[in-house]
């Protein structure tokens, strides 16, 4: 099993090398998973930019919020993955123990975009069309990213630590994204046939 450390570590070289070069997940096995969850939240990131612009018209936020519903569905799909392969391999107790209400998938999935949020916010830090008072204002908000996500390292760690040792459980419910399902989401089921 990958550490929380590691996890961490890997989650912030990809956002580093995935702004300089095409964003390719090449991992393999549950490394393979954690990329493919953080690849999914660097492109909803971005996506998401565009979408707020005021300048490119209907169709290209149309484009982007599509995008956005598919890296989402994708994101807690690969999520979910992760917590597959946490139970296969380290076998949580059924019961017998404190639950814990996050499974390790949403703890990495949270990392995942803490790691983008602070390369962004630390990309504001250093800009050089900004205001000093702008640079301190994110100096401060960076600072506490960092802690942020220090302590999110720290409990994923402990709670992969004490699942291995029985000291410990969680349960995965694996979700579904209801709007995306055309059986669940009204505003699909109820539409009229195409002609």
């Amino acid at each position: 099993m990958v550490s929380a450390s590691e996890i961490a570590a890997r989650q912030n070289e990809l956002t580093v090398r995935w702004h300089q070069t095409a964003p390719v997940a090449t991992g393999a096995g549950f490394m393979r998973l954690l990329e493919e969850n953080h690849l999914r939240n660097f492109s909803l990131w971005h996506e998401e930019d565009v979408a707020r612009r005021d300048d490119l018209g209907f169709e290209a936020v149309y484009r982007a919020k599509r995008a956005i519903d598919r890296f989402n569905q994708e994101r807690n799909n690969f999520a979910e993955e992760m917590d597959k392969a946490i139970v296969a391999a380290l076998h949580p107790p059924e019961s017998g123990c404190p639950r814990n209400s996050e499974t390790p998938g949403m703890m990495i999935d949270r990392l995942s975009i803490l790691a983008l949020k602070e390369f962004h916010m630390h990309e504001e830090t250093v800009r050089a069309d900004a205001s000093a008072e702008h640079c301190a204002k994110c100096t401060e908000k960076l600072a506490r990213i960092h802690r942020q996500r220090a302590d999110l390292t720290t409990c994923l760690g402990e709670l992969l630590d004490d699942v291995a040792a029985g000291r410990r459980t969680f349960s995965v419910y694996y979700q579904f994204k209801m709007y995306n399902d055309p059986a669940l989401n009204p505003q699909l089921y109820r539409q009229p046939p195409k002609a």
